[in-house]
């Protein structure tokens, strides 16, 4: 199908050649990263173009693409004024009109090509009933067409390009004669060799250390921030305008140039805030600031191009500024010592914390991710009520964060997103949802490159099916402090975070701790700020009066049947009896289960 050898062409395209030349299939469905760029010996294609003029150019005839913008335009074969002739009776004939052309175009020889960009305007995701007469004759004559043994004997190729498949009907996509592939975001060389054309004065090691940082990028994204004459301000003038921004501070002009060479296509304004002038760089290694720079941006632009349904954390503290939960910690740091030091195999598939509510399950989990190294992002609710649209915006999310790897997807409080959905009420869609989310949490090729981390404190509201081994293997049950002194250790790191001057002793904050039992992390957090604004009054450090006033004047809500409740559920769901508070070691699985249905019955009687 193609002059250039396999190895100058994308993976994905060899795929469909080698596919075409077996005689699997005449229609071909390409999806995934269909918007990029790609680069073929120092040239970037679209891939409508390098589709026609790479892989199809040299043995087919004649090309020509259909969109419902742009009707029929040819690509090769015909000269405009033929062009014009064939397709002048079309024009207002309807898309009926359209298709008979499109099969005459077949039939009448051979070595034809058709590209339909947007397929899935032209083919939707829709029962067949709810289509209309044009719609359904679109879909008849493509599936006909995919059977008919004439238009393949003549060496004929269809080419539909849609980002999602689950935007096109699926009874075109379960049509044996009709073969899908995948277009993958870049890999590691894919993103290095991009960088390396886009800005070929950089060394290679900062070819790599860009390529590096720039997973789960399209070569589009990468552009819009490495080029060496970026759309707008050229390289130069970035440099200068850097330049006025670092001046008097360390390495000004190592760090301007780096600087300019990632900031194709800002603005002034965006360059300024980017780059803060007036923060003092903490390293003399300006790589660093080069890439928070990148940082900065991958994160916007991954975040546009999933329309928000995902948000970058940047977590700033490490299970160092955790206060007691020392069972908990040693877990997630064996963990997190399995992901840093590569080691796979050891990396669970996904993680659920469990527990009540203001029991630390989200600070503690983000402090995990600083000490893995791992990069986190929070899915959003992505229901839509447009039909279509809430699976297609998780194919988007899941292709991304799998080109980020290693990555850590968050989904707080999951029993609302995940939870158990009535199919009548929706069409299907939650119950497509969760099922196509289990697919995906369950690929053993994730493992150690994607894990899922739910946090509930409902987890009998979560789909039974997508807690199990394999998916979340590890069940981590989160408590509130058990004994004064691991409440006064909780209040210590909290006072630390805060920056706050303390002169209470440890042994007088454990003491003082005797008469707060019961209380909550969140609700350990808010006696501390009190207890710092009680300090301010006073102009001095957090003493032991500061905090005894605290404690007299806080007063924390009163839930104890709930989170008894859900302390229940947590002890139910864990993995590990040794991630359990002495106290609740012994208990069996029959006293559990009895304590809880008699909950049950107190606290949802009238539900």
């Amino acid at each position: 199908m193609t002059t250039h050898t396999p190895e100058m062409l994308p993976a994905w395209s060899e795929k469909l050649r080698q596919k075409y030349l077996a005689g699997e299939a005449s229609v071909f469905v390409l999806h995934g990263n269909v918007f990029d760029r790609f680069l073929i010996q120092d040239k970037s294609y679209s891939l409508l173009d390098f589709l026609h003029e790479i892989l199809l150019k040299s043995n087919k005839q004649r090309i020509i693409q259909f969109s419902i913008d742009q009707g029929v335009r040819y690509l090769k074969g015909d000269t405009p004024e033929i062009h014009q002739q064939r397709y002048k009776h079309l024009e207002n004939n309807g898309l009926t009109a359209i298709i008979e052309f499109l099969e005459q175009f077949l039939r009448e020889g051979k070595s034809n090509a058709i590209l339909i960009p947007y397929a899935n305007t032209l083919y939707p995701s829709a029962d067949i009933s709810a289509l209309s007469i044009e719609e359904r004759v679109t879909f008849t004559a493509l599936h006909r067409w995919s059977l008919d043994e004439q238009i393949f004997q003549n060496d004929n190729i269809i080419i539909l390009i849609s980002e999602s498949l689950t935007e096109l009907n699926p009874a075109l996509l379960s049509n044996p004669k009709v073969s899908t592939i995948e277009i993958p975001m870049p890999d590691l060389a894919t993103r290095a060799t991009a960088i390396k054309h886009l800005a070929p004065k950089l060394p290679t090691q900062r070819i790599e250390l860009l390529a590096a940082h720039t997973a789960g990028m399209r070569n589009i994204q990468i552009s819009s921030i490495v080029h060496e004459q970026g759309i707008g301000a050229s390289e130069e003038e970035r440099l200068t305008f850097i330049k006025e921004l670092l001046a008097n501070t360390p390495n000004a002009e190592e760090r301007a140039i780096k600087l300019a060479q990632i900031t194709a296509g800002m603005i002034p304004d965006d360059i300024r805030k980017l780059i803060h002038p007036t923060a003092q760089p903490t390293t003399d290694d300006s790589d660093t600031e080069m890439l928070e720079v990148v940082r900065a941006r991958k994160r916007e632009l991954i975040e546009k191009e999933c329309s928000g349904l995902i948000e970058f954390i940047e977590p700033k503290n490490g299970l160092d500024m955790v206060g007691g939960n020392e069972h908990i910690k040693r877990e997630l740091l064996q963990i997190a010592n399995a992901i840093k030091s590569g080691e796979t195999h050891r990396a669970p598939m996904g993680l659920l914390a469990v527990g009540a509510m203001g029991s630390g399950k989200t600070f503690v989990i983000k402090a995990f991710l600083k000490e893995a190294g791992l990069s986190g992002v929070v899915l959003k609710n992505f229901r839509s009520k447009w039909v279509g649209a809430t699976e297609s915006n998780l194919e988007r999310v899941l292709a991304t964060v799998k080109a980020m790897g290693p990555i850590a997807v968050i989904i707080d409080e999951s029993d609302r997103s995940f939870g158990n959905q009535s199919a009548d009420s929706d069409g299907g869609t939650s119950s497509r949802v969760i099922a196509r989310l289990k697919e995906f949490m369950s690929d053993t090729d994730n493992r150690g490159k994607v894990i899922f981390i739910m946090m509930t404190n409902r987890p009998d509201k979560l789909d039974t099916d997508i807690k199990r081994p394999g998916r979340l293997d590890k069940k981590i049950p989160f408590f509130y402090p058990q004994n004064s002194r691991e409440r006064a250790e909780i209040l210590h790191v909290i006072f630390q975070r805060y920056d706050a001057t303390l002169s209470c002793p440890m042994e007088t904050m454990t003491t003082l701790c005797d008469r707060i039992d019961g209380y909550s992390n969140a609700d350990l957090e808010a006696l501390a700020l009190l207890s710092i604004e009680f300090a301010d009054n006073h102009s001095s450090a957090v003493d032991e009066m500061a905090l005894t006033q605290a404690i007299t004047d806080f007063m924390p809500p009163q839930e104890q049947s709930m989170i008894h409740y859900m302390n229940l559920l947590a002890i139910q769901e864990t993995s590990r009896r040794s991630l359990l508070p002495e106290q609740y070691k012994k208990l069996s699985s029959t006293q559990i289960l009895s304590e809880l249905e008699s909950l049950r019955q107190q606290l949802f009687r009238f539900n």
